[in-house]
């Protein structure tokens, strides 16, 4: 049995890290395929993001639904649980853009746009 100092340490095992929230966000706008998340971070390998969405999965925070086709489709959405994060991402994203304009004269400098 995993024994915690304070509650939030359970949370950073679940959403812990540098690319699990930004995982979720993307999660929020809509399904996503494993493609399409690899393009909206660029920073990120291969490799890290099958292993954050297996541990989200894992985790019950996302679901993988895999699609009987040629080629094979599979896409990653949100659960019921992982909506429960909702609030909690939505204050992180609203935190770092204020975060963001007061740290930098210019926030287009420093925030990359994605489509």
């Amino acid at each position: 049995m995993k024994v915690y100092n304070i509650p939030v340490e359970a949370s950073l095992e679940v959403i812990g890290g540098k690319w699990k929230v930004v995982i979720l966000c993307h999660l929020i706008k809509g399904k996503k395929r494993t493609g399409e998340l690899k393009r909206l971070m660029p920073g990120i390998t291969q490799k890290m993001l099958t292993q954050q969405l297996r541990e989200l999965e894992e985790d019950g925070i996302i679901l993988r639904e895999v699609y009987n086709q040629v080629p094979p489709k599979v896409e990653y959405s949100l659960t019921e649980y992982g909506w429960s994060l909702k609030g909690i991402l939505d204050a992180l994203c609203a935190w770092g853009e204020h975060h963001i304009e007061k740290t930098y004269p210019n926030k287009e400098d420093v925030l990359v746009q994605v489509d």
